[in-house]
């Protein structure tokens, strides 16, 4: 008698603990995901002429640290300065520098 109490007791404690670790996978599985636009690296050659043409009016003393492109043609610059500070820089194909939000 003392075993079959035991038993149900065990079997009881087992769907109340299945129960719970679906309700937290339910939970895990509810992750949104946004996409925002994402830049890829570049080489400094893939860069357009209106482009190059801006980077040395605007940072005629700087160095271009890195760049970036997304998907609907803009860059992202990072500028290295002459102070050694880096600056972050968008401009799109056409060299119409814009802020990003």
């Amino acid at each position: 008698m003392k075993n079959y109490a035991l038993l149900v007791l065990l079997t009881f404690g087992m769907m109340f603990n299945a129960t719970a670790m679906t309700a937290s996978e339910t939970i895990k599985t509810r992750v949104v995901i946004n996409k925002v636009d994402e830049f890829v690296k570049i080489k400094s050659s893939e860069l357009t002429p209106p482009v190059i043409e801006e980077i040395l009016k605007q940072y005629p003393t700087s160095k271009l640290g890195g760049a970036f492109k997304n998907d609907k043609g803009e860059f992202k610059l990072i500028m290295v300065l002459k102070s050694g500070t880096r600056k972050t820089v968008y401009i799109d194909q056409y060299g119409n520098w814009f802020n990003k939000k």
